[in-house]
């Protein structure tokens, strides 16, 4: 069956009112849907990557089907498994289910987004957390929309071509071949007005002078010399909640900034390095000031 024609009106993907996109990540996204080709998003962890596949087929009001990777995930699970297990615990039992070996195929996430009804978003989420082998083994499914079904000798092909979006956390390089079937594009992390935007999307609510003294103070932990892990955009509205929470004023952020650690801090930093580092930071400032 072939894929059903692109509709005479282009999808377009012109952002959301929960999630703040660039005008260059909107122009990957409908670049992708004009090529037809998967989109590899990139970019440091908390910058957004798998909220932007929601907010895509919110905005192009399409089914979002997820298929996120683990370490022991295998390409083969993404289009179907057979099991063999329970078809040979059936046959020992005499189920008369066991003459149809359909009954033992168990569709995948591919499956599913090929044989939809209707265009759908299909997120294959951290592609780069699998076996370095894992992008290569879905390079003809993914070009050409189809794949066969060995023990059925059947093709399964897309009923329509589902807008991929695969993300990475660049914790490993992708093989070439798969990279040249994919438009890319690297989330930059964002810029402080485009932070405010973000943050303004989560707490409108929020009072403006608590916003620069909690910007200053975030912009600052990741400004700040020999941070092993530097705090994303997730961890900063987690923090913002916390604050919002126990009603801390801007002055309490500025003075717990300069005294040592900020507010709540075990909402920004992830690891005992790093608070030793900012406390041994603070003090070398405040020995200076008196000086």
């Amino acid at each position: 069956m072939p894929l059903n024609p692109p509709s005479t009106t282009a999808a377009r993907f012109e952002g959301s009112e929960r999630y703040v996109a660039t005008d260059d990540l909107k122009l990957a996204v409908n670049a992708a849907l004009t090529l037809q080709r998967p989109l590899l998003i990139k970019g440091e962890p908390g910058t957004g990557k798998t909220m932007l596949a929601e907010e895509v087929a919110a905005a192009l009001d399409r089914p979002l089907l997820q298929w996120h990777i683990k370490s022991t995930t295998k390409a083969h699970q993404g289009l179907y498994e057979y099991d063999a297990v329970s078809r040979l615990r059936d046959s020992q039992l005499g189920d008369e289910k066991v003459r149809d070996i359909r009954n033992y195929i168990i569709r995948g996430v591919l499956w599913e987004a090929f044989q939809a009804d209707e265009p759908v978003v299909l997120l294959i989420d951290e592609i780069d957390k699998a076996d370095i082998e894992f992008p290569n083994d879905l390079l003809r499914e993914l070009d050409r929309m189809e794949f066969h079904v060995y023990e059925t000798r059947e093709t399964i092909k897309a009923v329509n071509r589902p807008l991929v979006i695969i993300t990475s956390n660049n914790e490993k390089d992708l093989p070439d071949a798969f990279l040249r079937r994919c438009f890319f594009h690297y989330i930059r992390f964002p810029d402080r007005d485009t932070m405010r935007d973000i943050v303004g999307v989560h707490f409108p609510d929020l009072k403006q002078d608590v916003m620069r003294a909690a910007l200053d103070t975030f912009f600052g932990l990741r400004e700040a010399p020999g941070l092993k892990k530097k705090p994303s955009t997730s961890e900063l509205i987690d923090w913002l909640r916390l604050l919002l929470a126990e009603d801390v004023s801007a002055e309490d952020l500025a003075q717990a900034s300069k005294d040592a650690l900020p507010k709540l801090a075990g909402a920004l930093l992830k690891n005992e390095q790093d608070l030793h580092l900012l406390e041994r930071l603070a003090a070398m400032t405040r020995t200076g000031q008196r000086r």
